[in-house]
């Protein structure tokens, strides 16, 4: 199967920076898709920003312009580089991959999520 393990959050002050990694390992055979999204207390999870294998970025309205997802594949690695950050984007953020493992198909996995609290 397929772990993520992530890294990078914490606490940062309005206007501030974090980037967000999410490893991913095990028995992969292949990965698309890869992406993050977020859950704030009380709230439904919500897509922050994808990037397929080879494919376009898609964000979230509330993030573009401050958020830049991207990936080394070579690492199996996706990052969240987020720049001028509201205290509205404090969230448990989870990073996924659409992988497959040898002998299964393709599945959804999914990071522990990691605390982003923006606030002064």
């Amino acid at each position: 199967q397929v772990q993520l393990v992530e890294s990078g959050g914490g606490l940062v002050r309005p206007g501030g920076s974090l980037t967000l990694s999410c490893a991913a390992s095990g028995s992969i055979f292949s990965i698309n898709d890869m992406g993050w999204y977020r859950q704030a207390p009380g709230k439904q999870r919500d897509l922050v920003a994808t990037l397929p294998s080879g494919g376009r970025t898609n964000y979230a309205d509330s993030v573009k312009g401050r958020f830049t997802i991207s990936r080394d594949n070579a690492k199996n690695t996706v990052y969240l580089q987020m720049n001028s950050l509201k205290p509205e984007d404090t969230a448990v953020y989870y990073c996924y991959t659409d992988a497959q493992s040898f002998g299964f198909e393709v599945k959804r996995y999914w990071g522990q999520g990691t605390q982003v609290t923006v606030s002064s």
